[in-house]
């Protein structure tokens, strides 16, 4: 099956889909942020200059989680006062997706999920705070105030006009995580759990200086 396919409006530049359901995208001649409306795409805004990176992963990367294949197809990416890190978006071959996020040499994959109790609001919230998932008790270990630094590739929402941005992340004992975005009203909660970077068999890195697979 062909990958759907559109016209950048800003540019005229060809727009091919890795991701049949994105619903954002970035032009990657003229860096224009791009929302699907069906087959038409509509300019929302541009991408600046992204900052350095010095992850290994990149736009096609694939591999596998659970022994499941995916690919990487879009990032946001945030910085906050110790550091940047990228959340990857990553679509399987079954075709759902999830995220990868990679952030200091540290990998997780999450889902989102719907909670099944209402999530505190951000004043409300607190180191050592306990939330139940799937009967998995999680603590809030995190509290992060971050800023948006900027987008690429395909995503499952629109996310571009975006200034600093409120986290809560959540570990079990058993090593699960949780994340609470408050990006978002009401907010959305992820689920996942840390993975080794050998376990996810990534293929198509980016090589640079100082590293190599």
């Amino acid at each position: 099956m062909s990958q759907p396919s559109a016209i950048c409006p800003n540019c005229g530049a060809p727009i091919r889909f890795r991701w049949s359901s994105a619903i954002q995208t970035t032009c990657e001649y003229c860096k224009s942020i791009l929302v699907r409306h069906d087959v038409n795409l509509t300019k929302v805004g541009q991408v600046a200059d992204l900052p350095p990176d010095i992850s290994p992963i990149q736009i096609g990367t694939e591999g596998r989680y659970r022994d499941t294949a995916f690919q990487v197809v879009g990032r946001i990416i945030y910085s906050h006062a110790v550091g940047a890190w990228n959340e990857w978006h990553i679509v399987f071959s079954n075709g759902s997706s999830g995220w990868l996020s990679d952030a200091q040499a540290e990998y997780a994959v999450s889902f989102i999920s719907a909670p099944e109790s209402p999530l505190p609001p951000p004043d409300q919230i607190y180191r050592g705070f306990e939330y139940s998932q799937q009967g998995v008790r999680l603590s809030v270990t995190t509290l992060t105030e971050a800023s948006y630094e900027g987008v690429e590739g395909e995503l499952p929402f629109q996310f571009w006009d975006k200034t600093t941005c409120r986290f809560a992340d959540l570990r079990s004992i058993d090593g699960r995580f949780a994340t609470i975005d408050y990006t978002e009203s009401p907010p959305l909660l992820f689920l996942g759990e840390f993975v080794d970077f050998d376990a996810l068999r990534l293929v198509n890195l980016k090589e640079f200086e100082g590293w190599t697979a």
